[in-house]
């Protein structure tokens, strides 16, 4: 059963703090941001790490990670990205956009009182942790990044890549790449909030081990014409292992509390990044950093390419690790192999 949250003295007052918790107790509390406010939850003393998680998910996504490595001795602290949980939701969609969203990691760790963190982030989560790494060197002095490689600024608009996933000659013809799907505010909303629980169960057993559709099935990245994303999403109900009803319950509890529009912004600012961005083209993240990656997610195949690319894009790349037969909610579905290959990590990093 999950945890109940620790009630935090502090939480109330956010502001500039160098607080440090006993390594068996995680604690919440709220600390101020760009965005207003981020809740975080942090547990140990020592080196900090911040884990930044992806969608659709919550600090709780860390809740293995937490006490793993506060008892490698690290200050381990757990986000909610904004627009999720407890942190601030602000209406505008263009205020998730990546440079905000480097800037909410950077107030984070101002207010916890420290110069410097490792990050690691996992999804979306990788990708604000990349680019935190590669906009401020100066606070990030380390990168993790799970399932999501990372791909320098530039390139083609993402707008029209995605459009062209649906290429008529291409093996997904008519139908429309899950990215997209998501760009017009309040359709996918549509969908999902009349049965967050039920979508949710849905989409983490599609990118899961054990219950991802098979190789024959219609892929549950793509919608057809006048569809769902939720009609490709695994039939039954079955819950992947990693995830019991209570684990649902939290996630569920939270979004069916803020809703899923903040979640989906993010998505909505992918051009706005690649303007804003247009300056850093090409640019690698020299830090020391690693890579997991699940054997079965597509976030790996998909960009196997980026991965091979390593030696050019992340020339500080101390291990690179594809975890077989693994889907894409890696910390979660093997956190034993996922803390020891992180602490492993993180332990021989400079200090």
């Amino acid at each position: 059963m999950p945890q109940p949250p620790v009630t935090d003295p502090h939480a109330h007052r956010p502001g500039r703090e160098a607080v440090r918790t006993p390594a068996g107790r995680p604690v919440h509390r709220l600390v101020p941001s760009p965005a207003g406010r981020i809740h975080l939850v942090e547990q140990g003393s020592g080196p900090l790490v911040l884990l930044v998680h992806g969608f659709p998910e919550s600090w709780y996504s860390w809740r293995h990670q937490l006490p793993a490595l506060a008892a490698a001795g690290f200050r381990a602290v757990a986000v909610d990205v904004r627009g999720y949980g407890r942190s601030s939701r602000p209406d505008a969609v263009e205020a998730y956009r990546m440079l905000d969203l480097v800037a909410d990691s950077v107030a984070v760790v101002e207010a916890l009182g420290e110069s410097s963190a490792v990050i690691v982030g996992h999804d979306w989560g990788a990708n604000i942790a990349s680019h935190s790494a590669l906009l401020r060197p100066d606070v990030f002095r380390a990168v993790g990044l799970l399932s999501v490689p990372y791909t320098p600024p530039g390139g083609p608009r993402p707008s029209e890549v995605f459009a062209g996933m649906s290429d008529p000659d291409g093996p997904f013809a008519g139908q429309e790449f899950y990215v997209s799907y998501f760009q017009e505010p309040g359709r996918a909303e549509a969908e999902i909030e009349p049965d967050v629980r039920g979508w949710l169960a849905g989409l983490y057993a599609a990118l899961s081990a054990g219950t991802m559709p098979g190789p024959e099935a219609p892929d549950p990245h793509f919608v057809a014409p006048g569809a769902r994303m939720r009609d490709r999403f695994p039939a039954g109900g079955t819950l992947p292992s990693w995830l019991s009803e209570a684990d649902l319950d939290v996630y569920a509890g939270e979004f069916e509390r803020t809703g899923l529009t903040g979640a989906l912004n993010r998505y909505r600012n992918m051009d706005r990044d690649w303007a804003d961005l247009a300056g850093y083209q090409g640019a690698p993240v020299t830090q020391p950093s690693l890579f997991l990656g699940g054997g079965l997610d597509a976030s790996t195949t998909w960009l196997s390419e980026a991965i091979e690319a390593y030696p050019v894009t992340l020339p500080g790349l101390r291990g690179s690790h594809i975890l077989d037969g693994c889907g894409h909610w890696l910390q979660q579905e093997r956190p034993e192999e996922t803390n020891r290959l992180l602490t492993e990590w993180l332990t021989g990093l400079p200090t």
